[in-house]
């Protein structure tokens, strides 16, 4: 072959055209700074990843709720308040214990009783609060204010006591046993009797 002029291609040849350059400000930053931008979006990558797997782990049981407070407590009869005021025609003046089993502190914040012919007084006057696996003691006095409304003989006397702890308020009747029944059936005896003479 001889001859002037270009060359030209032979059979299944093709000419190779290199891509053009990118251009612009945001390709020259990308080429010289390929290795940190390949890097941050590697580790973006592992950071979205274990944010994914924390936010989507189990969680823990939520603790139970504490117990209801009538639940929690005891409140048991121990003896009557002998040789101090308050006794026979004065009313009936007896000591009952409230221990606090478990869960938050109880506060009592009323007490009462059923009879229409009784009234209550306690010692420590309602509200009061205890504590957690603690007992306190209180005296609690039932006087006669009318004679036809007290029971003559009442067979399962109760407490009415309202309770209140974190979680709810309770009105709750509490029977205090045969003992506290047999004493304050004497009490309404003798007070009674001493009223109609």
């Amino acid at each position: 072959m001889s001859g002037i002029g270009p060359v030209e291609p032979g059979e299944d040849t093709r000419v190779q055209e290199t891509p053009p350059r990118p251009r612009g400000r945001l390709a020259l930053i990308h080429g010289r700074h390929r290795r940190i931008v390949l890097a941050a979006t590697a580790t973006l990558a592992v950071l979205a990843g274990g944010g994914y797997l924390y936010a989507s782990r189990p969680q823990p049981p939520p603790a139970p709720p504490p117990p209801y407070p009538s639940q929690a407590i005891d409140l048991v009869y121990v003896a009557p308040v002998t040789g101090s005021p308050g006794t026979a025609a004065d009313g009936f003046s007896f000591t009952v214990l409230l221990s606090v089993r478990s869960g938050p502190p109880v506060t009592v914040t009323r007490l009462t009783q059923p009879y229409d012919g009784l009234s209550v007084t306690s010692s420590p006057a309602a509200p009061f609060q205890t504590k957690s696996h603690s007992a306190r003691k209180i005296v609690v006095t039932l006087r006669v204010t009318e004679c036809e409304k007290a029971p003559r003989n009442p067979g399962l006397p109760f407490l009415d006591v309202t309770l209140r702890n974190a979680r709810a308020i309770e009105a709750h009747s509490f029977i205090l046993g045969t003992r506290y029944a047999r004493d304050l059936s004497r009490t309404l005896e003798v007070a009674c009797s001493n009223d109609s003479r």
